[in-house]
């Protein structure tokens, strides 16, 4: 899986390199180089969605050793840091936010249960936002068939969500613990560790519905609070637009750097993408790449230093330990 990661951001990184020098470099730098400061200032509004993510996945926790808000901002900054810049097909941040939350005294079962839930909800919540994007564009007269195209994709996404949410709430965990037993013996079975306490606390935490409402309508707050992100880096790159034509430029790249999990950091989709979306709000690809590149520096900005915080802290229990 590493491999193949590395081999699609290789790739990516030709293809988004192409795009650059096919609008020319020089171009693309100096759009970029207009805003100036305000690129930090555009990456740090990113802490609002963290912080609006975090208290939608605090609401999942049980009570007893939830972590608090601050704590839980800190274990998200470091998820979406190694999800977003590391070779690990979006799936080696929840492993570490996992083990974070260990470490902060939570119990085994729910941990793993609300970062089970935590993902699923983020799937269909991201595929709300997706709609609502999607929408948004039908109304300022988008391109029809691309916004019926993707209007389809994205209601199949929201119906995946929800059989998933239902074989969750019917029992996962079970069953997957018999197949490997059956497979590869109860050794490696017992890897996923009491799997049926794990379904009947999936079960627990579905069944609590209110906070699972809310926990939807907080992810979907945190991706409507990312499109301040765009519209903010549009203003500072001189090019200012209507919030609804932001929204609709993260909704849609969102959901195709999600598509592209496999590539790490969405190399080459996210820079191809920003300019067919961009495209269709009336951005030109120069100011499209300049952008995506914008997005780039946030990424090192705000997750860089996230990974490095992650590492001193495992360093520090290390030399504790030792």
């Amino acid at each position: 899986m590493i491999r193949w990661a590395t081999l699609c951001g290789l790739a990516g990184l030709l293809l988004a390199t192409g795009l650059i020098l096919d609008q020319g470099l020089a171009v693309v730098a100096g759009t970029l180089a207009a805003a100036g400061f305000g690129i930090v200032w555009a990456s740090l509004l990113h802490l609002v969605p963290m912080a609006i993510n975090a208290r939608a996945w605090q609401l999942l926790l049980p009570g007893g050793r939830r972590p608090g808000l601050v704590v839980l901002t800190g274990i998200v900054w470091v998820r979406e840091a190694v999800n977003g810049l590391l070779p690990v097909a979006r799936v080696g941040g929840e492993a570490a936010s996992y083990r974070l939350l260990r470490q902060r005294g939570v119990a085994a079962v729910p941990a793993l249960a609300s970062l089970v839930i935590d993902v699923t909800l983020s799937v269909l919540s991201q595929a709300l936002f997706a709609l609502l994007g999607v929408a948004l564009l039908a109304t300022r007269g988008g391109d029809g068939p691309v916004a019926q195209g993707l209007a389809l994709g994205l209601v199949a996404a929201v119906a995946i969500a929800g059989l998933l949410v239902a074989v969750q709430h019917r029992g996962l965990f079970g069953p997957l613990g018999r197949l490997v037993g059956g497979l590869f013996g109860r050794r490696l079975a017992g890897l996923l560790g009491g799997e049926r306490r794990l379904d009947r606390m999936v079960r627990q935490l579905y069944r609590r519905q209110a906070r699972i409402i809310a926990c939807v309508a907080w992810q979907l707050a945190g991706w409507v609070a990312g499109a301040g992100e765009i519209w903010l880096a549009l203003y500072f790159l001189g090019h200012p637009v209507p919030a609804g034509d932001a929204l609709i430029i993260e909704a849609l790249a969102q959901a195709l750097s999600s598509a592209a999990f496999v590539v790490p950091g969405a190399l080459g989709v996210q820079e191809g993408g920003f300019v067919v979306i961009g495209g269709l709000v009336g951005l030109g690809p120069d100011l499209a790449l300049a952008l995506s590149l914008a997005r780039r520096a946030r990424d090192i900005l705000i997750f860089v230093p996230g990974l490095l915080a992650w590492q001193a802290a495992e360093g520090r229990r290390l030399l504790a330990r030792a």
